[in-house]
């Protein structure tokens, strides 16, 4: 195995045990150790981390579809409020009476706005089997629809760039509608319980954060398999030279519909762990601005590598969870300014440039007498 290739490894090595500690470790502090302790992790604190790791998921769908086929996609955020939404409307029939207007059937907004009845897309999702299945199958549905008509016009580039957004910014626009039925501006929110256990208890937030870092190991895992297989090998030749892959017999199009599907249904995954601990899902998800971070997330860690865009997506938002505290107006600004910063001085990201610091410098020229270094 050569230099390059030991590294790579130990550096999954070192990420994924990484990720293992602290799915294991934090919950554990935090239900064992009591409050005073040194080594108790707060509620909040646990929350906070789950989210990151959430948002990791959701940067590590992103690094499929753009780091390994090269598709740009600034929509990928419509595809985590999607799947937050499915979960926020199992969350939602769990409520039942102890809702504000008491409606065994009815969620308060619905309640509120003088429905008399539930709308029939909102059947089915007090079954927690259901909900999960449409937490994957509504981002992946409309990103095989979007993507089948995209990519069959051969829509790439910066114009598929567009639209990706366009459709994020339609779907913000159609959520923001009281009657759509998804809560208008307000959204979903005062959930109750999970499975029949307290959504807001220590021990449901531990389970929560588990099984956040669960799914992000085993999504890891598994994206690695697909570029290292065959499939990903074409997705990966499909980004350097696409044309030479179509000549040679191969259906480009669907393999950037499969990989397009499949980094939604991911995403699809991330909003539905996202939203039992933040406690909210609302329209403001679907916004471009939040998908274009996702992109800064992937770009600052290093695309095409995976394990950089999960470095990425945590550290941009714990530097953001800091500076939103210490210098809220000009948190955007830093945001900007760490994208043209690497940009221009890191393209490869961090990970790009710690495969630099660790390549190893080239052996001395050997002098022609005696075999010993010049």
């Amino acid at each position: 195995m050569n230099i390059a290739k030991l590294t790579e490894d130990k550096t999954y090595t070192t990420v994924l045990t990484t990720l293992a500690s602290v799915t294991l470790l934090i919950p554990l502090c935090n239900l064992i150790f009591p409050e005073d302790s040194a080594l108790h992790f707060s509620a909040y604190s646990v929350s906070l981390i789950g989210k990151y790791l959430t948002f990791a998921l959701l940067g590590l769908s992103l690094d499929m579809v753009w780091g390994y086929a090269g598709i740009l996609v600034l929509g990928q955020g419509a595809f985590f409020a999607l799947g937050g939404y499915a979960m926020g409307m199992y969350l939602m029939r769990q409520i039942g009476t102890r809702g504000v207007y008491g409606n065994a059937e009815l969620p308060d907004f619905m309640v509120f706005l003088n429905w008399t009845e539930l709308p029939w897309y909102w059947y089915g999702f007090e079954n927690f089997g259901f909900a999960m299945l449409m937490v994957l199958l509504a981002p992946g549905l409309l990103a095989f629809v979007f993507g089948w008509l995209a990519f069959r016009s051969r829509v790439t580039g910066v114009y598929l760039s567009i639209i990706t957004q366009a459709l994020t910014y339609a779907l913000l626009l159609a959520f923001f509608r009281n009657e759509m039925g998804f809560g208008g501006n307000n959204g979903l929110t005062d959930f109750k319980d999970i499975l029949g256990f307290n959504i807001q208890s220590e021990a449901v937030r531990s389970v929560l954060l588990l099984m956040t870092g669960l799914s992000l190991i085993g999504a890891l895992l598994l994206c690695r398999w697909i570029v290292n297989s065959k499939l990903g090998r074409v997705v990966t030749a499909i980004r350097d030279q696409e044309s030479r892959v179509r000549f040679l017999g191969y259906r480009v199009e669907l393999f950037k519909l499969w990989v397009f599907v499949f980094a939604a249904m991911l995403a699809g995954l991330a909003g539905a762990l996202y939203v039992p601990q933040v406690g909210i899902i609302n329209p403001s998800e679907f916004s471009p601005l939040n998908s274009l971070e996702i992109v800064i997330w992937v770009a600052v860690g290093g695309r095409g590598t995976l394990y950089g865009a999960i470095i990425g997506a945590v550290l941009v938002n714990y530097a953001k969870t800091v500076l939103t505290g210490l210098m809220p107006d000009a948190w955007l600004f830093c945001l900007g300014g760490a994208f043209i910063l690497v940009t221009l001085l890191m393209p490869d990201g961090i990970v790009g440039l710690l495969r630099r610091r660790a390549k190893p410098k080239p052996e001395s020229t050997l002098n022609a007498t005696g075999g010993q270094p010049a």
